[in-house]
């Protein structure tokens, strides 16, 4: 029995998507609720796995392609088990393999995507192990040994069937690569961000050594409790949800011609992907512990390494924490998460020479930046806001306090 092979429907924010990557090709075996293609859209790779066992029939929309809300992408065949073998039989594997030697074996069970990515790479299907069904080098697997190879510092192999491309001596080769619909959308957000608010940044900087102290006190007993190390991103939500509340414009949003003022504390984390920067949201900060906090942004990492991250994990948000920090930035200017009205940016802890009741001290500093639109925000607001932070970071029980 043939059934169709739809897009997931799209929430009402996503116009349409791309056909990532096929799992499973025609006549290959599928097992109930296993993945078998990725679409991509401009904020989450949505998965759709087979709906019973059996084979994938026909694939209507190759990677690439783009496809609409419930749009046909391909067949399935239900029950047909017994079709579920790869293009070439295992009988014919053998022969190949006294022919021309195991290397022709397993580049004839070479998956199309990963044929992709080891053309893009110019790796040697020969040289990769396969991890798939029937010895299949899969795309994880190639991608694996691009890693390693760029570890050991050794350039991937050329495949044999590619032909060697000769440059002309003074000749720059170039590499024109599509953006993907996250990076594309990002793109866009961002240049938007520029265009429509009235974008300020105010700068200031915070001694991290009595956080750094406190951590080094209770660490170990924080991870006996909690089962989770205790971070800086958690001392920092905790005092920008306090902050916020002391300030309302700054967690306040621009709809229109309207200023929409949030009862709550939303808190977005930026993280950063292979695919681009995504902003999972932490929900009522307020109502969240130190290690709530840092539980949540591990699994929020987790996911979004994995490319798992719902639509729902980043909707909404009423403020943004962005960390540039932990790749060594040590002073920047964040730009707006719209239609959020304030961005704080994280950085790098340097230790400086510092004047302390008159004596010079060398001290663990950070910079800290807050971005803001002008529009909503008055410049006395931003620089109080951001000093009420320093201030509770600087003294961690102001948090507790409230003061």
């Amino acid at each position: 029995m043939s059934t169709e092979i739809k897009a997931p429907v799209f929430p009402e924010s996503v116009a349409e998507g791309t056909v990532a990557t096929w799992h499973k090709q025609p006549g290959e075996a599928c097992s109930r609720d296993e993945l078998i293609v990725d679409i991509e859209t401009d904020k989450v790779v949505l998965e759709v796995v087979a709906p019973a066992d059996g084979v994938i029939e026909e694939i209507v929309k190759n990677e690439g392609d783009t496809v609409e809300s419930g749009e046909l992408i391909g067949k399935f065949k239900a029950g047909a088990a017994g079709e579920a073998k790869p293009a070439e039989s295992k009988a014919e594997a053998p022969k190949a393999e006294e022919a021309t030697g195991s290397a022709s074996s397993a580049d004839a069970i070479l998956s199309p995507a990963a044929r992709k990515l080891a053309e893009e790479n110019n790796v040697d299907p020969n040289a990769v192990k396969g991890t798939g069904k029937d010895g299949r080098v899969t795309k994880e697997d190639v991608q694996k040994h691009v890693d390693s190879s760029k570890a050991s510092g050794t350039a991937p192999a050329k495949s044999a069937a590619m032909p060697e491309v000769s440059v002309a001596q003074g000749e720059r080769a170039e590499k024109r690569v599509p953006m993907t619909r996250l990076r594309a959308s990002i793109a866009k957000r961002l240049v938007d961000a520029q265009q429509t608010a009235a974008m300020l940044t105010t700068f200031n900087e915070v001694n991290m050594a009595p956080i750094m102290e406190l951590r080094k006190q209770y660490q170990e007993s924080f991870v006996k409790r909690h089962g989770i190390k205790l971070g800086f991103m958690s001392f920092f939500t905790k005092a920008a949800t306090e902050a916020l509340k002391r300030f309302p414009a700054v967690n306040a949003s621009i709809d229109g011609n309207d200023m929409v003022y949030h009862g709550y504390q939303d808190v977005g984390v930026a993280v950063s992907t292979d695919r681009g920067l995504v902003v999972p949201v932490l929900r009522d900060t307020d109502a969240m512990g130190l290690a709530d906090i840092e539980k949540k942004i591990v699994e929020y990492g987790t996911k979004a390494k994995e490319g798992k991250l719902a639509i729902e994990d980043m909707t909404g948000g009423t403020f943004t924490i962005t960390n540039g920090g932990i790749f060594g930035s040590l002073i920047s200017t964040p730009i707006l998460n719209p239609p959020q009205t304030a961005i704080l940016g994280m950085h790098k802890i340097q230790e400086r020479p510092m004047a302390v009741n008159g004596k010079v001290e060398v001290l663990p500093m950070m910079y800290l930046a807050l971005s803001y639109d002008h529009r909503m925000i008055d410049g006395k607001e931003a620089v109080q806001f951001l000093v009420a932070i320093k201030e509770m970071l600087e003294d961690p029980a102001r948090i507790l306090l409230d003061v």
